[in-house]
């Protein structure tokens, strides 16, 4: 059998509960800090890379108030995550040429939230093709790009 080897993961799998306090808060205090995946700041929200993406290009949009359901969020806070998204939408096709895009949000444990406690929507960009055996069989998802990079490659478009 062959094995594909993922050390990437171990840093995640060990550190699950591990760190106290909210990633997504401790994101938004270091946003332009040396090594920090902040992709822009909004008034209410801000973009920030996934640290563990699902595909390259993988950004969260969330709300700047630590938030553990929708319920909490106000019409405004809602309404410009919405909008970051679109934009977000607007940019990753100038900037990854994807030809589609996943958007959701998990709330709470057992949908699947890696964050329970601070609400957050993915912005997924999607290629034909680029799902494949790997994570079925191999348990393991083969991203082409590290996060670090693709935040500096989105940053400039929030800017101008």
């Amino acid at each position: 059998m062959d094995r594909i080897w993922a050390p990437w993961r171990n840093a995640y799998v060990t550190s699950v509960g591990q760190e106290p306090g909210c990633v997504l808060c401790r994101a938004l205090q270091e946003a332009g800090g040396e090594g920090s995946l902040v992709v822009h700041v909004a008034p209410l929200n801000f973009l920030v890379m996934n640290l563990y993406p699902y595909n390259a290009g993988h950004v969260m949009v969330a709300p700047r108030r630590h938030l553990g359901a929708l319920r909490d969020a106000t019409s405004e806070e809602l309404t410009e995550m919405m909008t970051l998204a679109r934009r977000l939408e607007e940019v990753l096709e100038e900037v990854y040429h994807p030809d589609g895009a996943n958007l959701g949000m998990n709330l709470g444990r057992p949908a699947g939230a890696g964050v329970a406690d601070h609400i957050h929507l993915h912005v997924v960009p999607r290629w034909t093709g680029d799902t494949n055996f790997m994570t079925v069989v191999g348990d393991t998802r083969v991203i082409p790009e590290d996060p670090a990079k693709a935040c500096a490659r989105l940053r400039p478009y929030f800017t101008r």
